[in-house]
C-alpha cells in the first residue's frame, strides 16, 4: 500500500470511530439530550422575541468615547522633544499650520529641513545670525580650499565656493571633465547634501550636518549639540584626515584584498569600504575628541588654527587656547566632550629646541600616513560593466548601486548616470575610481616651499580618463602639474622613537623649491 493510501485509510478509520462513538453517546444520554435541546429552544425563542422588541424601537444615541487627535504638530509628533535651548513652537522653524489635525492642512507650507543652506537664514539665522553668516563663509561650508587645490593643479582659475563650479557639457572638454569630477565624484560630503548612502555617513544638511545626531540617515532627536566624532567622521572618512585619528585605513577596492573574503549574507560597511584597524592618534587614546583642538571659532576662520605648540609650549608660542588653563603650575586641557581634565606635557627634549622652525612636529611623531598612489578616475558612458565585477566596492554608493544592479539583478539594466550633488539632476556617465597601490607604511617626507621639512601625501597624484558610449577614448590618464604631493598633518601622533632623526636628517641642507612639491 502506498503512503498516500495509508494516510487516507487511517483518516477514514478515524472518521468511522468518531461517528460510532458519537452515536453511542447520544443513545446513552438520549433523555438528558432531549431535555437540553428543549431548554435551548425555549431560551432561543424568548431571546428572539426580546431582540425583536428592542429592534422595533429606535436605538438610543451613543456617546462618542474615541478621542480625536490633539490639534497641531504634537498631536501626531508627540515624541519630538526640543532641547532646553530651543523650546520653540514647531512652526517657528518648520512653518506649516499648527492649528490643524489634518496632515494636508498642517503640512501646507512646511519646511522639512530648516537647517539646510537654503533655509538656515530664516530658521537658524533668526537667533544665530552672526554665527550663520560666519559659517556660510567658512572653508567647511565653501570647501574652497579643496576645490581650488584641484582646479589649480589642472590649470583652472580659483573660485570662492563649490557652488560656483560650472556644470559640465557633453562631450566634455578638459575643463568640463575636471568640473564634472568635482561635482559628481569628489564633493559628495558637503553640507548641501545629506551625504553618501552609507549607515554612518548619511546625515543632515547645513547646520544640522554638524549639530544634530543622525544614525543610518534617521534623525535621532531634536537636540542641537556640539559635534561629536560621529558627526565629524560623516565627512572625514575614507582615507581623509579624521579617519586616521581613529586609526582607520581603507582596504583596497578589489574583492581579493578586502575582508571578509567571502560571505553568504549581506553585512554592514559603515563607511562604504572595510577598514584596517591601525594605531589611533595618542590624543584619541587619551580621550580627546576632534573639537578639543578644532573648535568652532577656528573652523569658521574667526581664530587662527591651534598648533601643537599652542598646548605643548603653553603660553610661550601663542595665547592659550580657550579650553586650556593653568592649575598648580600645570597646563590643563578641559575636554569639550565630557569636561574631563587632561594634563598637557610640555616640550623638554632638547631636539624640540634644536629643530624648531626647521622640522614639522609630525615628521617625528606621525606613526603612519596616507599613501594612496596613483588615484585613477574614469568617466564612462558605456553600458557594459562586466570588467568592473571585481571592483563593485567604490566608496561611492551611487556607483555601487549601479554596478550591483547591472551585474546581478534580473530587472532591466540601468543607464549609466549619476546625480550632480550640487544641482540634484541625473546626468549621463559614471565616475569609476581605483588605485595603483594603497599603502601606509612609508611616510613621505620632504622640504616644503617655506623651507620646513614636512610630511607629504600624493593627494593630487591623479589620472583622469573618459570614454564615450561608442568606446571612443576622450581622455587618457590626464594629469596636472607637478608630482601631486601636498604637505599635510597626519593625525596619527605618537612617540617619536629612537631613530627619529633618520627620517629627515638628509633633508636639513637640501635647497627648497620655489614652490611646494605638490604645485
Amino acid at each position: 500500500m502506498s503512503k498516500t493510501s495509508d494516510r487516507k485509510c487511517k483518516k477514514s478509520n478515524l472518521r468511522f470511530i468518531d461517528v460510532a462513538t458519537l452515536w453511542y453517546g447520544v443513545k446513552i444520554m438520549q433523555g438528558k439530550f432531549i431535555l437540553l435541546i428543549s431548554l435551548l429552544l425555549i431560551a432561543s425563542t424568548a431571546s428572539g422575541a426580546e431582540t425583536e422588541t428592542r429592534s422595533s424601537a429606535p436605538p438610543p444615541q451613543q456617546e462618542k468615547t474615541a478621542s480625536l487627535p490633539h490639534q497641531g504638530c504634537t498631536g501626531c509628533h508627540s515624541d519630538v522633544k526640543p532641547d532646553s535651548n530651543h523650546t520653540l513652537a514647531c512652526i517657528d522653524c518648520h512653518r506649516g499650520n499648527n492649528s490643524s489635525s489634518q496632515q494636508k492642512t498642517a503640512h501646507k507650507g512646511m519646511i522639512a529641513a530648516p537647517a539646510a543652506p537654503a533655509n538656515m537664514d530664516a530658521a537658524c539665522g533668526r537667533c544665530h545670525k552672526e554665527r550663520v553668516n560666519t559659517c556660510r563663509l567658512s572653508p567647511h561650508f565653501t570647501l574652497k580650499n579643496a576645490v581650488n587645490t584641484v582646479r589649480r593643479h589642472f590649470g583652472l582659475p580659483t573660485l570662492a565656493s563649490l557652488t560656483q563650479i560650472p556644470e559640465a557639457m557633453y562631450p566634455p572638454s578638459k575643463k568640463d571633465l575636471i568640473n564634472d569630477m568635482l561635482r559628481r565624484q569628489c564633493l559628495r560630503c558637503h553640507v548641501y547634501t545629506a551625504g553618501d548612502n552609507y549607515p554612518y555617513v548619511r546625515r543632515g544638511k547645513g547646520c544640522a550636518a554638524c549639530h544634530m545626531q543622525f544614525i543610518e540617515g534617521k534623525l535621532q532627536s531634536h537636540n542641537f549639540s556640539r559635534p561629536s566624532e560621529h558627526q565629524c567622521l560623516s565627512c572625514h572618512y575614507g582615507n581623509h584626515v579624521g579617519s586616521d585619528f581613529e586609526g582607520k585605513y581603507e582596504h583596497d577596492f578589489n574583492w581579493e584584498y578586502r575582508t571578509p573574503y567571502t560571505t553568504n549574507s549581506p553585512y554592514m560597511r559603515p563607511y562604504g569600504v572595510e577598514q584596517h584597524n591601525l594605531e589611533p592618534d595618542i590624543h584619541k587614546l587619551k580621550g580627546l575628541t576632534c573639537i578639543d583642538c578644532h573648535t568652532g571659532s577656528t573652523l569658521s576662520g574667526e581664530k587662527l588654527r591651534i598648533q601643537c605648540t599652542s598646548c605643548h609650549l603653553a603660553g610661550q608660542a601663542s595665547a592659550l587656547p580657550d579650553n586650556v588653563e593653568q592649575e598648580d603650575g600645570d597646563f590643563i586641557l578641559i575636554s569639550a566632550g565630557n569636561s574631563q581634565k587632561h594634563r598637557i606635557p610640555q616640550l623638554i627634549n632638547p631636539a624640540h629646541e634644536k629643530y624648531r622652525g626647521q622640522v614639522a612636529c609630525q615628521v617625528c611623531h606621525a606613526q603612519w600616513s596616507f599613501n594612496d598612489r596613483a588615484t585613477h578616475l574614469m568617466l564612462s558612458y558605456l553600458e557594459d560593466v562586466d570588467q568592473w565585477e571585481r571592483l563593485t566596492v567604490q566608496s561611492n554608493s551611487a556607483v555601487e548601486m549601479f554596478l550591483e544592479h547591472n551585474l546581478y539583478a534580473d530587472e532591466d539594466e540601468l543607464s549609466p548616470a549619476m546625480i550632480d550633488s550640487l544641482s540634484g539632476r541625473h546626468k549621463p556617465g559614471i565616475w569609476y575610481m581605483g588605485f595603483t597601490q594603497r599603502r601606509w607604511e612609508n611616510i613621505l617626507i620632504d622640504k616644503d616651499s617655506d623651507g620646513v621639512i614636512k610630511v607629504f601625501r600624493p593627494l593630487l597624484d591623479l589620472r583622469i580618463s573618459a570614454v564615450s558610449e561608442d568606446e571612443e577614448v576622450l581622455f587618457d590618464n590626464l594629469t596636472g602639474t607637478g608630482n601631486g604631493l601636498l604637505p599635510y598633518t597626519p593625525h596619527t601622533t605618537g612617540p617619536a622613537g629612537l631613530f627619529y632623526e633618520q627620517r629627515f636628517v638628509h633633508l636639513l641642507h637640501k635647497a627648497q623649491n620655489k614652490t611646494s612639491p605638490g604645485q
